[in-house]
Parts: structure tokens; sequence; C-alpha cells
């Protein structure tokens, strides 16, 4: 399906009422497609200027395709097979998605958790190519990620860089360490186009492709829609979107996103990080809340909240609208994969120029990596748990915490802490659950989700980290000051040193939970850390307390 489209009911029909016509007015889609840099008021416009080239990106990506696919047939002729995309963000989340729609394997780094990093390698290295992708070249945790694979790469006798790719901006140091150490190929990607905005530029197409999506679709698809999302036109489902969000801010801020639609698994981690990262800054912006069909926050009437629903056939939507119930607020979307893509891009800025936020910054995301430098440049003595038990250690305020018995059953602790942790969410607050752990083997961490949702009702959103730093991170630190955070570190079996570096993938995913909460403290938000000692115990405890409450 290639046609795109929304539904509105309730509360949503006069967000439309109320802002379109500013949009309208503003002829903000047609500029758009101009690339006109003041759409975001005079203090975006240096960032805007060189942000642009998402807008028109079809001619480009078009040329790259056959580039793709015959490197793809040149690797396979070498029995080189296996795809590892290691990056962060933009330059994972586009290319992931892609490839679980089209149900093909591509491994994705986006952590610095060792028994991740770990698992990876002990696959093998021989039939793979590693996908080293970063804008500025220096992301960290990517960093990290090329100089184990290369060591590997090394000790297994094969050379470096018959097994390695580069995607890049031009003149970044990646780029020329690629050229010194003669990757199999170097691909520069577009300067003018931000990270979160990158799906259909080479950080998308590129790992995607080389894992087997089939390209051509997707950018026909994006390209086909962009007709009717650059028109002023009181039609336009962007516009219209945009609307309900910029008519519901700066309250009703947060987003319940339910993907109905089968064919697009994990879609909303990518729109997520769109836009979480492009509108949570200044006090203000929208919290994407991903929730599986079914949630207790799909029944939530709560004047907070806005109801997005990804939906399939537009045919059978109708069916769950009640215009005659104002509570019933919800926008359902739908169209194919690279429609939508295009959708939300122009939905995100349309909406962050009716709130008056600059939608290419993240200004609250360097915070929490200038503090992990601190900490990894300067390691103290940790501080004692508040509570300590054989299968994990608490920490967090004491106003907090020190109310808990501590000497019971491990899982009775935890669920007191649950408890306390409820006295301390508001009518507009948000817990997040934030795991720095492994997420391709501890999925089951996951259910902590819902389990404290149908707890607290309120909404609840769950993060991998530090991979949610580069994504929702931007929010929590930059939105309204209304979080509750619970972070769960982990011990590790296996720990891994970094090539080249003075510490260890442990030590780094430590620091950055321990930078991420101190600067999250700071806004004044409450922190609780579970620190799992045992993780397949802890891991089974604490899920069984959630889940129990």
């Amino acid at each position: 399906m290639n046609s795109l489209g929304i539904n509105l009911s309730g509360n949503a029909l006069h967000g439309v009422d109320q802002r379109v016509e500013e949009l309208l007015s503003n002829r903000f889609a047609s500029r758009l497609l101009e690339r006109d840099h003041t759409l975001w008021g005079p203090e975006a416009e240096a960032e805007a200027s060189q942000r642009l080239g998402w807008v028109d990106p079809f001619d480009t990506a078009f040329e790259l395709i056959p580039q793709i696919t015959q490197l793809r047939e040149q690797l396979a002729d070498k029995g080189i097979t296996r795809v590892v995309l290691a990056g962060m963000g933009g330059s994972s989340l586009g290319a992931e998605v892609m490839a679980r729609a089209a149900g093909v394997r591509l491994d994705v780094v986006d952590s610095t958790d060792p028994e991740l990093v770990g698992s990876i390698l002990a696959a093998g290295v021989a039939d793979t190519v590693f996908v080293i992708s970063s804008k500025s070249g220096s992301t960290a945790e990517t960093d990290a990620a090329r100089r184990a694979f290369t060591q590997a790469l090394q000790e297994a006798g094969l050379t470096p860089g018959d097994h390695l790719i580069a995607v890049t901006d031009p003149g970044s140091p990646l780029e020329s360490l690629a050229r010194d150490h003669q990757y199999t190929a170097v691909f520069e990607a577009d300067p003018t186009i931000g990270g979160r905005y990158s799906a259909l530029s080479a950080f998308g197409l590129v790992p995607a492709g080389l894992a087997g999506v089939e390209l051509t679709t997707i950018v026909d698809d994006a390209e086909v829609a962009s007709h009717s999302l650059y028109e002023d036109d009181e039609t336009n489902p962007a516009l219209r979107a945009a609307a309900v969000l910029g008519a519901g801010a700066p309250s009703r801020n947060k987003l319940i996103i339910t993907n109905f639609d089968q064919a697009l698994p994990g879609f909303g981690d990518w729109i997520e990080q769109l836009i979480a990262e492009s509108t949570g800054k200044h006090g203000t912006g929208f919290l994407p809340v991903i929730v599986e069909p079914g949630a207790v926050e799909n029944r939530s009437h709560d004047e907070d909240v806005i109801h997005l629903h990804l939906i399939a056939d537009p045919g059978e939507s109708q069916a769950t609208l009640n215009p005659e119930d104002p509570r019933d607020d919800e926008v359902q979307i739908y169209g194919s994969l690279g429609a939508q893509l295009v959708f939300w891009e122009v939905t995100t800025v349309a909406a962050a120029s009716l709130i008056g936020v600059n939608p290419f910054d993240q200004p609250d995301v360097e915070s929490a990596k200038v503090a992990t430098r601190a900490v990894l440049a300067e390691p103290t003595t940790p501080e004692p748990p508040q509570i300590s038990t054989a299968e994990f250690d608490l920490f967090g305020p004491a106003g907090l915490l020190g109310d808990v018995e501590a000497t019971g059953e491990a899982q009775q602790i935890l669920t007191e802490v649950f408890t306390v942790l409820g006295t301390v969410l508001e009518d507009d607050s948000y817990l997040a659950v934030q795991a720095y752990t492994n997420r391709l083997r501890q999925q089951h961490l996951t259910r902590l989700r819902p389990a404290l949702a149908r707890r607290y009702g309120r909404p609840v959103t769950f993060g991998w980290g530090p991979r949610f730093l580069h994504s929702t991170g931007q929010f929590h630190k930059g939105g309204p000051a209304t979080g509750v955070f619970i972070q769960i570190t982990a011990d590790s079996e296996l720990d891994l040193q970094i090539p080249g570096l003075n510490y260890s993938f442990a030590e780094l995913i430590t620091a950055q939970a321990a930078g991420d909460g101190s600067v999250l403290t700071e806004t004044g938000q409450p922190v609780v850390r579970i620190h799992l000692k045992d993780r397949s115990a802890a891991i089974e405890t604490l899920i069984n307390a959630a889940e129990q409450i």
C-alpha cells in the first residue's frame, strides 16, 4: 500500500480547526519544499539553513541504490553475507526499521553493553561486513564498536578494511580514517541532512540495502507521498497531524503511539527519536510513548495524552472512532513505510514551528556526554547503595528510599520501591524505564513497561541505554521536568577492553548511566537506580515484583 492518509476524532478534530489555518496562511508546506530556513524563527535560522537536505533527497537516493546493490553482490561473491551496523540514533534506526519491515537480518550495535558487543563478535567475523555509521565521525559508542571490530578482524587474521564500510559526512574524522585504512567503501552522506532525518539518505539506505532490503519501492513511495505533503492544502495529512499536536501543546504532550500495522514492526522506535529529539527542549515538546495494542494507555482519557495509531487498512479505521465523544481523541495514520517516513518528518517540523522550537538541534544531549566524559576522566569511589541484596543494589534519594524496608526478601523490597515511586508521580508525570543491559538477549525486560503502566495509570516509556540517550534523552532533560526515572544497570560476566582507550565497555556504559543520572538529578527529577548483580536471577525478580504490584 503506497497511499497515505489520516483519520481524526474527538479533540483531534478541534486541533485541526485551531491550528491548520495558521500553517496554511504561513505557506508552511510550500516554503519547506523551497528549503526556507526562516520557518522556525530567527534563533533557528543558522541551524536550519544547514539542515534541510532531507526535504528532497530522492534523486540522490535513486543514484545511490545501484551502487549499494553492486557492492552487496561483490561482498557476497567473497562470502561476506552478514551485515553488522554500528550507529546511534538516526545513524541506525532508519536502516533497522527498513530491515525489520522487509524481514531481513541486520545486526545493529547501538549499545556499549559488553555482553551485547561480545555476542556480536562471538558469531564470527569472517563472513561479516561492519558498517560504521556516524555523521560526526566521532560518536563515542560507534567509535568504541569500530575499535572492537577492527581488533577482532585482525585477531582472525583478516584484513580489516576488507570487512569495513563507513557512512559519514564529508571531512569527518571517520572519513579520513576509513580512507587511510582502505575500507571497502566510504559513503559520504549529504551534510545538510541531520541524523534523525537521514533514513532516506546513505545512513539509512546503505546498511539496509546491503542487508537485502529492496530500496526502490521505499524511495519511490516516499517521493510520491511527498507531492501531497508539500502542498498548502487543508487536506495535507502532515499539516493536519501537526495541527493536532500544536493545538494540544503544551499540556497535551504525551503521544501514545500504538502500532496496529504488522507491516511496520519497530516503526515506533524511529518515530520516538524523531519527535522527542526534535521537539523536547526549552521546557516544552512531545514525548512519544510507544505501547503495544491493548496497553492500558490505549484506554486513557487523561488530559495530557494524544492517541496516535498506525493502522494497516483505512477501510476499517472508522470502526474504532467515536466523533460524538470528545474524549475519544485519536489520530490514525496509514501508509507504506516510505510514505510514512516523509509524513512523520514533515509533521514533526511543522509541529515544532507551532510550538516555537528549532527541530534540528539537540542542546541537552551534549550535557550527558559531558558528564560521561567527566566520570571516565576522574573515576571516583562509588557511593554505597541505599539498599543491598544478593541480587541487586538500590541507589536513589534518601527521602524516597528511606522508608523502604531493607531486610525483606528481594522481590518484596522491589515491590515497596515501586510503591514508593508511585507516590511521586503527579497528574502530568511520566515514568521512564532505562535499561543499560543487553537488548538482544534480555528483551523480557520490556515486560516492565506494561506492568508499571497498569500499576500507576500513567504513561510509561522503556528505553535501552545508551541508545535512548540519542532519542528520548533530549526530552528527558530538555522537555518539561515531569519525569520519574528508573535506571537499570548490571554487572557483566564478560568485559571487553576498548582498543586504544584506557577504559572498557563495562566502564563506559557505567559512566554513561552515571552521567545521565546526574544530569537528570540536577533538573530536580527523581532517579532510582537498580543495579543487577546477577542478570538472570535479578531480572526475573524485577519483573515478578513489577507484575505483582
